[in-house]
């Protein structure tokens, strides 16, 4: 099978690399194709469990999360190295080809995708990658919840000093304030770099529209200034949709609903999830069947049940006030780690996600209880 694949950021790569290692012929496509990964990634290190060390920059030795009170998440959480990554991606089979993808027209004999120069590339299975652009998925949708954050890279004294924990040491989220005059909740993201730096970040976890970029770097700044630290260059900026939907033609990464709508996490997602689907594509005996079996390991019914759950813990998310947003934490992290781990990884885990809300439900007072229903 012919198999177009547009975008060309880690999800794009790890399809496209599957793909080549089982025997399809692959093209990707993207405007930047070997432009550098510039974002931080952070996974959980069971999501992938075949990554290899050349494609991790660290690997904090504690991971903690503070709420009402501080909490340690016995959970191997590592942070990528960019370079290695792809290097571990890549795959020379793999051709590319410099355009941007604008559109798509499918058929039973397959597809073909327009380039915005004009040109048009014929192929059996077109896969849409392009992030929250969907190129050949409808287009971007339309004021989304975003994650957003302001981030530094500061050395391991400096974050020790802002963050208050010893160097390798990741900080999954902290709610503590240094100031009580900002219009959303937010908190302190932190992990180790490996090479001496730690970046911290501040964090919206969830708003509509996104909390703007000027109100995180305010409170950053204050947290810094609260420390003694003073603000280094070249910050880090996220903005991440939440609440995309699963599409109903194929696509993968964000573009195809893989970002978590409580956490903003979809890497993990599309690594574990390159091979079962470039298998599926090669199994195939016609473009038909190859674009239904792909599409079915991507967004089989429980994986949309189990993310219609996960947006409506969004919805929730967002209706907080922010005096209960760590409160709301707190209890999450009280849950069994089990529960905790199929919320925030298990993408077809159905009774382990609806455990995990059905277990906060009874751990809410009746304040916040009022705001889950």
């Amino acid at each position: 099978m012919d198999t177009i694949i547009a975008g060309a950021g880690p999800a794009g790569w790890a399809l496209a690399g599957a793909c080549a290692r089982a025997g399809v012929r692959v093209v990707l496509v993207d405007p930047s194709p070997r432009r550098a990964w510039t974002p931080v990634y952070g996974l959980w290190r069971d999501e992938v469990p075949g990554l290899p060390d050349s494609a991790v920059a660290a690997v904090p030795h504690t991971v903690l999360a503070t709420a009402v009170t501080t909490h340690t998440i016995d959970r191997e959480y590592v942070v990528a190295d960019n370079a290695g990554l792809r290097d571990w991606l890549a795959h020379p089979a793999v051709k590319v080809i410099t355009g941007r993808v604008e559109s798509v027209t499918r058929g039973d004999h397959g597809a073909t995708v327009r380039l915005a120069d004009g040109r048009r590339l014929a192929c059996a299975v077109a896969v849409d990658a392009t992030g929250a652009r969907r190129a050949l998925t409808g287009g971007p949708v339309r004021r989304p919840a975003e994650q957003t954050a302001f981030g530094v890279a500061l050395d391991e004294a400096a974050a020790e000093r802002v963050t208050g924990h010893s160097p390798g040491t990741a900080v999954f989220m902290d709610w503590r304030q240094v100031a009580d005059d900002f219009p959303a909740p937010t908190f302190l993201y932190s992990l180790p770099l490996g090479d001496g730096r730690t970046l911290v970040e501040e964090t919206c976890l969830a708003a509509k529209p996104g909390l703007p970029q000027h109100i995180l770097s305010a409170r950053l700044r204050a947290r810094l200034a609260a420390a003694g630290v003073d603000e280094p260059g070249g910050p880090e900026r996220v903005r991440i949709p939440l609440d995309l939907p699963i599409p109903r033609t194929l696509a993968f990464g964000v573009a195809g609903g893989f970002a978590h709508p409580a956490t903003g996490y979809s890497l993990g997602t599309a690594l574990r999830l390159a091979s079962p689907v470039a298998q599926a594509i090669a199994a195939a005996s016609n473009p038909r069947d190859a674009d239904r079996a792909a599409r079915a390991v991507v967004a089989s019914a429980t994986a949309r049940e189990v993310h219609a759950l996960r947006r409506f813990g969004l919805r929730v998310l967002t209706r907080l006030p922010s005096a209960q947003v760590p409160e709301f934490f707190e209890m999450f992290f009280s849950l069994p780690p089990d529960r905790q781990r199929a919320y925030l990884s298990g993408r077809e885990d159905l009774a382990g996600t609806a455990a995990a809300m059905a277990g906060l439900f009874r751990l809410a007072p009746w304040r916040i209880r009022t705001r889950m229903v």
